[in-house]
């Protein structure tokens, strides 16, 4: 709702706005009380109550059919949790089926929520973090250690046939979820809540930039983990890449998660120049692709389940890459935006 107010003057120096009634009662202000201003990126004027009230929880009931699956479930669940509501409550006609109370606890597990009520045609969870009192940056600090570590102990897995670190590599996965879930929730409330974003030091035009880079950070955890899951299979099998194929894939998976790397630090820096320099090695990535792609249908025929885990590899690497050159992205425009008022 906008309104229109007018510019009136009090006194040869001071110009004053009144504030609409209906937004005094509604934050249960009066006369004498105080309120807050904030000056935005855009020019505008927050003004907030000093004594701001953090909003009640937000609760939501998601009524679970006979016949729904686990991952409809469990999307569902993830929906309302990265919208911002604390409490879920899940209801049924009839009684959850086994994979049904599954998929709910797994999924409330993987949020870190809590089951506070149950039985066997409800069940209530709830989240109990305060994220006004979360570090934003700490949080994805933290997601991208882990994320890093994934993509480089893939490639290490690959070039020193590591079987053991390559399932290592593989179970770190699902703390990198763990982590996206959390901070996509933050920003998605803290984009809609200034006081909220002001709280946790982000400013929610920035929320969007955020999200892009933990939704990048997240992919290549994902690329890594499916590296690491063709190094075990192939390992069941008893096969191996040739040497050639080999050799291209470690330097190419070198040089993408090396960009990776620079691409999250210069985000965090505002490093423009780095940036640029990350983007101009796109050319050199798409040509270890197609080298790679040569040399995995020459020389000796090879079974179909190898020629797939080498393109899946091929591809793997090639997205971390493509992880990079859209971080730097984001980071030459945030840099950017950051530099005007």
């Amino acid at each position: 709702m906008e309104l229109d107010r007018k510019i009136m003057s009090a006194g040869k120096s001071s110009l004053v706005v009144s504030l609409p009634k209906e937004w005094m009662q509604l934050n249960e202000l009066k006369k004498g009380d105080t309120v807050s201003f904030s000056i935005q990126r855009d020019r505008s004027l927050v003004i907030s109550p000093s004594n701001f009230k953090k909003s009640a929880p937000k609760e939501i009931t998601l009524s679970i059919n006979e016949n729904d699956e686990e991952i409809l479930i469990s999307q569902k669940i993830l929906g309302a949790f990265l919208n911002g509501y604390t409490g879920i409550m899940l209801t049924s006609e009839n009684i959850f089926t086994v994979p049904q109370t599954k998929a709910i606890r797994n999924m409330a597990g993987r949020l870190y929520m809590r089951v506070m009520e149950a039985d066997s045609k409800c069940v209530y969870i709830q989240n109990l973090m305060d994220e006004s009192k979360a570090s934003l940056e700490q949080a994805i600090q933290r997601m991208h250690m882990i994320s890093r570590s994934m993509c480089e102990g893939a490639i290490n897995a690959l070039k020193n046939g590591d079987i053991a670190l390559a399932k290592s590599v593989f179970s770190l996965d699902d703390d990198v979820d763990h982590f996206a879930f959390f901070i996509l929730r933050i920003l998605r409330n803290a984009a809609q809540d200034p006081h909220l974003a002001k709280e946790i030091h982000v400013d929610p035009v920035d929320c969007m930039d955020h999200q892009t880079l933990v939704y990048r950070m997240e992919y290549a955890a994902d690329y890594a983990a499916d590296i690491a899951r063709h190094l075990v299979m192939l390992n069941g099998t008893h096969q191996k890449i040739p040497e050639e194929v080999l050799a291209l894939m470690i330097s190419g998976g070198t040089e993408a998660v090396d960009l990776y790397v620079k691409a999250v630090e210069a985000f965090f820096a505002k490093d423009v120049c780095a940036a640029v320099e990350i983007m101009k090695h796109e050319p050199r990535m798409e040509k270890f692709e197609v080298e790679i792609a040569s040399k995995s249908f020459t020389g000796p025929q090879k079974s179909a389940e190898l020629v797939c885990a080498i393109c899946s590899i091929r591809d793997n690497i090639k997205r971390i890459s493509h992880c990079a050159f859209s971080i730097a992205e984001i980071s030459v425009n945030r840099a950017f935006k950051m530099a005007n008022p």
